[in-house]
């Protein structure tokens, strides 16, 4: 177990209601078997072994018939909802379920089902520093790649200066009612929000950068999946030394 003493009470809300139709699989990917486990028994055994974490919500779609199956799901430190359609409609559903659970002041981490890999030493440092500091923050690796922005037909319009520029990753952690109102007000705005920190940049709050790893990579395509099992295999060596 991952120990720490944060200044609030910390819950962990993980989306889990999508289908992932860029992996071309009849299974949603949080469902498909890597290293010997679902990809969404991986992400959320992650967050079970911080022991600072009260609750993991997750979120799955309606009539979801897959999760019967998956006995981690029956832990006692784990609570089921209902999600929705979009990510941030799951996040929401996870949120509205700490209702009377939850201070207004307490944490939460969300955590994409699809990024099995997550370090718990990455959730810890994360942890630690955004209670530290009262700011929310989120795990997130400086950009190694030169970065291009298109224009059309897919010319060069413009060469990103890559220094200035990082990839996140989740979890990202933040107040609970802070969250919470800021993603109900991007709903109500009818904005697309892919994660928690762009509805509470919107908000005009300040999210903080807390350095990741890059093996917490999400899986989107088939490609992803052999680069996730070399990860994991690497983890379990690690942890079995």
């Amino acid at each position: 177990m991952i120990s720490a003493v944060l200044s609030s009470k910390c819950w962990a809300v993980i989306p889990a209601a999508g289908v992932g139709s860029r992996m071309g699989s009849q299974l949603p990917k949080q469902y498909l078997k890597v290293a010997g486990a679902t990809v969404l028994e991986h992400s959320l055994s992650a967050l079970l072994a911080c022991d600072f974490i009260e609750k993991v919500i997750v979120a799955l779609k309606p009539l979801d018939k897959t999760a019967a199956a998956i006995v981690a799901l029956r832990d006692p430190g784990v609570l089921l909802v209902e999600g929705g359609e979009a990510r941030s409609d799951s996040v929401l559903a996870g949120l509205a379920a700490l209702q009377g659970l939850a201070a207004p002041d307490d944490w939460v981490l969300v955590h994409d089902a699809a990024r099995p890999c997550v370090a718990a030493e990455d959730i810890l440092a994360l942890a630690q520093q955004v209670s530290s500091s009262g700011i929310g923050g989120i795990l997130a690796v400086p950009m190694v790649d030169t970065v291009k922005r298109a224009g059309a037909d897919n010319i060069v319009d413009q060469t990103l200066p890559r220094d200035e520029l990082w990839s996140a990753q989740t979890p990202q952690m933040f107040r609970y009612e802070l969250l919470y109102d800021a993603l109900k007000s991007a709903t109500r705005q009818g904005l697309g929000i892919t994660d928690e920190a762009s509805a509470m940049e919107l908000q005009g709050e300040r999210v903080q950068l807390v350095a990741g790893s890059a093996s917490n990579l999400k899986v989107t395509v088939p490609d992803d999946l052999p680069l996730v099992e070399f990860y994991l295999a690497r983890k379990n060596a690690d942890t079995n030394v």
